[in-house]
């Protein structure tokens, strides 16, 4: 499975990467900081999986990013998105975006993983 993650906090990226590094299957093909960066990613690398930071800079208000959503499924539909947040109430929003699971940052890592493995599960 060929991982994305997109989250502006290099401490986060570094405990996530050493986290799935330990998953079998799993690649990380590439990190975005931003909208664009993530954009430009998606396109280029077609990954199976994007763990998405809510609060990624670009991503003002829930519409916006339901149109970012929608735009990397248009562009890699076979593409399964975990969202990613602090604030464990933006679940609810993430998922009226599309994506296929939330995981609230302060959840611990077995929760990333399950999910992980939940998405796993569906793409094979």
């Amino acid at each position: 499975m060929h991982v994305l993650l997109a989250d502006d906090q290099p401490t986060l990226r570094s405990a996530v990467r050493f986290l799935l590094e330990q998953e079998p299957d799993v690649l990380i093909v590439a990190e975005a900081t931003d909208v664009a960066s993530l954009l430009a990613c998606t396109a280029e690398l077609r990954p199976d999986l994007l763990l998405l930071d809510w609060e990624l800079p670009g991503l003002n208000t829930t519409g916006s990013t339901r149109l970012v959503i929608n735009s990397l499924y248009a562009s890699c539909p076979s593409l399964h998105i975990i969202v990613l947040s602090g604030r464990p109430e933006a679940s609810r929003h993430a998922l009226a975006a599309g994506a296929s699971a939330f995981v609230s940052k302060a959840d611990p890592p077995e929760r990333l993983l399950a999910a992980l493995r939940r998405v796993k599960t569906k793409s094979e």
